[in-house]
């Protein structure tokens, strides 16, 4: 049997932050659109819902954010400022060329380094940042 991911899913309040934020790290803006109905509910379980989402794809085409921000029913926990041990969903991690520029671009977006750049096993080096809405994302440069 073949599996292929298709996506993550993060929930944010403001969807346009966290699209420039995301085509700031280098990721394309696939498509935007409004989902709603009862179809929509029934595959979340939510019951009627109205979700405002983008798809964003990474430049190589083999990966997939999907950024939502609910409108109807409104959003029932805050997960954002969860450190990095915590159980559940925490981050994703993106591979970039220059980790240095990565951060500066990303700064400019208001993005804080969580901890500190560190190398390891000289094959990669490697941070997280907090972005819009304390959203954690990894990054990792390959040495080489």
């Amino acid at each position: 049997m073949a599996v292929k991911m298709d996506n993550v899913g993060i929930v944010v309040e403001d969807l346009t932050a966290a699209i420039e934020f995301f085509q700031e790290l280098g990721l394309e803006l696939e498509g935007r659109t409004l989902v709603e109905g009862e179809w929509a509910g029934r595959v979340t379980g939510l019951g009627d819902q109205r979700v405002e989402i983008a798809m964003m794809r990474t430049p190589d085409g083999h990966g997939r954010l999907e950024l939502s921000r609910f409108i109807e029913p409104s959003v029932v926990a805050d997960h954002r400022d969860a450190p990095v041990n915590a159980l559940g969903y925490l981050r994703v991690m993106f591979a970039v060329d220059d980790l240095d520029a990565t951060l500066d671009r990303l700064h400019g977006r208001g993005s804080a380094l969580v901890g500190d750049v560190v190398e390891f096993g000289g094959v990669y080096r490697l941070c997280y940042v907090r972005g819009p809405e304390g959203i954690l994302v990894g990054l990792a440069q390959e040495l080489g």
